[in-house]
């Protein structure tokens, strides 16, 4: 009889541990912030005192933000299917960021406008990708790669090699914070819930998913392809004007080497946070813990003194466990 009640005790405790190890495996995301929590957890073994904790959080938040941005951007043309990725979202950065600051001139009053040039900088450079790519049928990785070339060369045109600096008041907002959060963040955050609402509340969102996963069968159920091809391409070049804008204002200025990093950082985010690279699948939550992990991962290893080299080895390494590991997962579903 008292076997029979420890059975029944051991019942419920086994049922919950299963039931937390299908949350888990159901849900691609929770391993891109178990990664970057550990890897947090892995940095505070040398930041001994709290006060650094904290700034590590915060310099984190700050940081993964303008990842965010673009990343939200890459993964609705990621999710479009095999073969679209935009090669040129560091180009548009560069190049929003120079003409609206170049623009606003240190102007106060003109932020407003600055942040619509921003705008309109990536909705043009968005409109020119798509172009070369539904008019002249080259592969999308193809031409936003080609259209990269000109966008930086249009911007190195336009400053000449000269730092364009932001407005006072812009650089104090995107430097600061409120309610112990970076504004960037807030900004990323706002960008983030908006990706997820157009994904899960609205038929537009159900139209980018459906072409990702069979754009021939979207066609056929009515889905009008192009134009959900052009909204996104779009779209995503408008978040990296936006981005480009912001980290000029963070930065202290435009510069022609300021969107490098976020190529592939761009398409990093999106595969570490799970979504599939094959399209058909969008993960908004799983970009923030993929780029706080591809900070953390950079900050744990400059805490252990490790060498650029070592550094580099070792970040593809631990990204490519985390990918491998996430997508096991997946296939387990």
């Amino acid at each position: 009889m008292n076997m029979i009640n420890k059975d029944n005790n051991m019942q419920p405790q086994k049922r919950s541990a299963r039931d937390l190890l299908e949350l888990v495996s159901g849900k691609p995301w929770i391993w891109a912030f178990l990664a970057a929590g550990a890897t947090y957890l892995a940095t505070l073994l040398v930041v001994t005192n709290s006060a650094g904790a904290g700034a590590l959080l915060y310099a984190a938040l700050t940081f993964a933000s303008f990842s965010v941005i673009v990343g939200v951007g890459q993964m609705f043309v990621v999710t479009l299917g095999p073969g679209n990725v935009d090669l040129s979202i560091p180009a548009t950065m560069t190049l929003a960021a120079t003409l609206s600051l170049k623009f606003m001139a240190t102007d106060g009053a003109l932020i407003v406008p600055g942040v619509l040039i921003a705008i309109g900088v990536g909705l043009v450079c968005g409109l020119f990708n798509f172009s070369l790519i539904l008019l002249l049928r080259i592969p999308p990785i193809i031409a936003t790669l080609s259209s990269s070339f000109l966008f930086q060369s249009l911007a190195i045109w336009s400053n000449r090699g000269v730092r364009v600096k932001p407005p006072e008041l812009l650089a104090q907002f995107s430097t600061g914070g409120i309610f112990g959060l970076p504004n960037v963040a807030l900004i990323a955050l706002l960008v983030s819930v908006l990706a997820w609402c157009v994904l899960e509340k609205t038929i537009a969102g159900r139209w980018v998913l459906a072409t990702g996963q069979n754009k021939r069968a979207a066609r056929l159920g009515g889905v009008p392809v192009n134009a959900v091809r052009f909204v996104v391409y779009v779209g995503c070049a408008v978040l990296a004007g936006v981005a480009g804008f912001v980290l000029a204002s963070f930065s202290g200025g435009a510069n022609l080497n300021m969107g490098t990093e976020y190529m592939l950082m761009s398409i990093a985010v999106v595969v570490i946070g799970g979504s599939s690279i094959a399209g058909g699948n969008s993960n908004v939550p799983g970009i923030w813990g993929a780029a706080l992990f591809m900070f953390l991962i950079v900050s744990m290893l400059n805490s252990y003194g490790l060498g650029a080299g070592v550094r580099l080895m070792l970040t593809g390494l631990i990204i490519v466990s985390v990918v491998v590991l996430a997508s096991k997962r997946r296939h387990q579903i």
